[in-house]
């Protein structure tokens, strides 16, 4: 079962340290694990769990992002909360593990500002940031929402940027597009084209947490940090060899397949190999 750490719990809500690789509540048609669901089976366990006190979702944390999220218990405490979250809410912090790309060298943000490019979806539902020129399928430019992310470098090493972020706009894979629009792709985020993935997951952690609670008006604040290797992994990481044998195996597997593949729809094995420019491309021909 996977592993939830409830960090606070009252009549009204809860919060909780969410591992990396789980969704936080289901879509529709959904049959995975979820943390909602998790959740549910933990107080039902406990005997505390019916129909009007279970957790509802007040917010989402991408699947394979990891940290800070709440729920509340009731669905009046839902209404309440969502209705004034962006008032009670008072800080919200991100850490992100990133990737130096050569559009990153060649044109470097700053040490700390804001990014506010617009964000489009692609055809398989990923965040992105469309440039200049960019259309879809139809041949019409991609429709896009406002997005603003602000940024802060807190170490810098040779490969790797360790990033806090906060959002004055929850989109879907927001930091990781934008981001990635700007030469700094997460680790681990192939679909925004990253070379390595040096913990097996995607490096992004919402880490803190602070609000104003909506029943008794005590200031809350929990504090979950990255995992520390993410720091160190900084000053000595090097994906350069990995990389190169990343591509070693691309090659080496298409020139394999390349004969019976090309005139064949893309398989669901294929299409999880293949990040979301590439699987855009394929989806409009």
């Amino acid at each position: 079962m996977d592993k939830i750490e409830i960090l606070y719990q009252d009549q009204w809500l809860l919060v909780i340290n969410k591992p990396a690789g789980l969704l936080s509540v289901p879509y529709t048609g959904c049959k995975w694990r979820t943390a909602q669901s998790v959740l549910e089976n933990i107080l039902r366990k406990k005997g505390s769990a019916n129909a009007k006190h279970k957790p509802f979702a007040v917010h989402r944390l991408d699947r394979d992002t990891s940290g800070i999220m709440m729920f509340a218990l009731t669905e009046q405490a839902q209404e309440k909360i969502m209705d004034n979250w962006h008032k009670m809410v008072t800080e919200r912090l991100y850490h992100a593990l990133a990737e130096i790309s050569p559009i990153a060298r060649k044109n470097p943000l700053p040490d700390s500002g804001l990014i506010d490019d617009d964000l489009s979806q692609n055809a398989h539902n990923i965040g992105f940031v469309p440039k200049d020129g960019d259309v879809d399928k139809s041949g019409h430019a991609f429709k896009t929402i406002p997005a603003r992310t602000h940024y802060k470098m807190l170490e810098k090493g040779k490969n790797y940027i360790l990033f806090e972020l906060s959002l004055d706009t929850g989109k879907k894979n927001q930091i990781r597009a934008h981001l990635a629009a700007h030469g700094y792709p997460l680790a681990g985020d192939e679909e925004h084209r990253a070379q390595s993935n040096p913990f097996d997951r995607l490096c992004l952690h919402a880490c803190t947490l602070e609000f104003k609670h909506p029943f008794t008006g005590e200031k809350l604040k929990f504090e979950v940090p990255e995992p520390a290797a993410w720091r160190e992994y900084v000053n000595k990481g090097d994906y350069s060899n990995l990389f190169a044998e990343k591509n070693k195996n691309r090659n080496n597997n298409h020139k394999k397949s390349e004969d019976f593949t090309s005139k064949r729809p893309l398989t669901g094995k294929q299409k999880s190999h293949m990040n979301f420019i590439e699987r855009g491309k394929k989806f409009q021909k």
